[in-house]
């Protein structure tokens, strides 16, 4: 007959693995050190920044994406005349449709106002789009100038081109990034206020190597600082003749500035007319992608001397002779237009999106440049 246990209930080992009670030791002190794992870094993270251990400011905001505090960091534009008000518009509109988090400041002449006083004062009403629809934070400002009656070879004045240095003084930031206004945006740039302090980060102007190894400053990631505001102001009451913003910016941050990689963000549109990318690429033995090239692209920059800026018409005599030509592929003549169509496209977009967002047309084309200049210029390059 059957004879039942000494003890009952039996030890802990013999009891059925389904009972809650009797989980193994092992199991136990995992969970009990997960736990206790789990809760700490809870309380850790939700600390004020002062408590926390071995922490730094300046990398909490790339290791904490999500609680970054936005408003320590800017685009920056700045706007000396109507049409590049209307280009800086854009560019707040394309930022605001990307995503962007970070804040927008725009820099403009003191003279203009927000007062729309009719329907054509298209100033002041850009203005107020800048303000109301794409949340820009307006910063009236007196025009910086170094020059006065001279013109750049597209008959635009650089007079006013070191009003950029304005955003130094901008010290209710963290970092500002600012690039010029004659540019399309295709990505937003956030990541950038994320890289380790610098007090300037340039691109390289990779179109003037292997001669020139320069900064410029199309593109620039800087620390506000009133210090610096101040040598950029001296040097630039004492410039030379042939110095404007982008060589004061190259004199003083040449050997210090990080640089950052042009490809993606310093893409000249006259990159889709050269028949030589070494410079671009960075090096000799990579096949030339333009649709890769634009897709890795941030923003692309409006530079195809001698053609005027987009928001000019074209000479119609000087496109033909502009426009990128297509190339010979397995044999097929004119089988890879790619970069023609992508180059015409830039252009295309960048007139509709004028014409919806600041309801401007382009403007007249002028009777520029002249024959002999051009005629010496397409020889040297055919």
């Amino acid at each position: 007959m059957y004879a039942s246990p000494k003890s009952w209930p039996p030890s802990p080992r013999l009891r059925p693995a389904s009972t809650p009670h009797h989980i193994p030791r092992f199991r136990f002190r995992f969970r009990t050190l997960a736990l206790s794992i789990l809760t700490t870094l809870t309380i850790y993270f939700l600390l004020p920044t002062p408590l926390r251990p071995f922490y730094h400011e300046k990398h909490g905001p790339s290791l904490r994406y999500r609680s970054v505090d936005w408003s320590r960091y800017a685009y920056s534009q700045y706007a000396t005349s109507s049409p590049y008000l209307c280009n800086s518009i854009m560019v707040f509109e394309a930022l605001q449709r990307l995503g962007s988090k970070a804040d927008r400041i725009l820099l403009y002449p003191k003279q203009m106002d927000l007062e729309v006083a009719n329907s054509t004062d298209r100033d002041s009403q850009l203005l107020v789009m800048a303000r109301d629809r794409f949340g820009v934070k307006l910063v009236p400002v007196e025009v910086q100038k170094v020059r006065t009656e001279k013109k750049d070879r597209a008959g635009e004045t650089w007079d006013s081109s070191i009003t950029k240095f304005l955003a130094f003084n901008q010290t209710q930031y963290d970092r500002i990034l600012h690039f010029d206004s004659d540019v399309t945006v295709l990505n937003h740039m956030d990541e950038l206020f994320l890289l380790p302090g610098a007090q300037v980060a340039m691109l390289r102007a990779y179109w003037h190597l292997p001669k020139l190894k320069t900064l410029t400053s199309l593109f620039v990631l800087l620390e506000p600082s009133e210090f610096e505001f101040g040598r950029l102001s001296e040097v630039a009451s004492a410039r030379k003749e042939n110095e404007y913003d982008m060589e004061i910016m190259d004199h003083l941050y040449g050997d210090s500035a990080m640089v950052l990689p042009h490809r993606q963000y310093g893409l000249l549109s006259g990159e889709f007319r050269s028949r030589v990318h070494a410079n671009f690429l960075g090096n000799d033995y990579e096949p030339w992608d333009p649709e890769r090239v634009l897709e890795e692209a941030s923003l692309v920059h409006f530079s195809d001397w001698p053609l005027p800026k987009p928001w000019i018409s074209w000479p119609g005599t000087l496109v033909s002779q502009m426009v990128p030509r297509c190339k010979e592929i397995g044999g097929v003549v004119n089988g890879d237009c790619r970069d023609k169509d992508i180059w015409l496209g830039l252009y295309s977009d960048f007139r509709a999106r004028r014409k919806d967002i600041c309801a401007l047309l382009p403007a007249p084309a002028p009777e520029w440049p002249p024959g002999k200049l051009f005629d010496e210029k397409a020889k040297a390059t055919t």
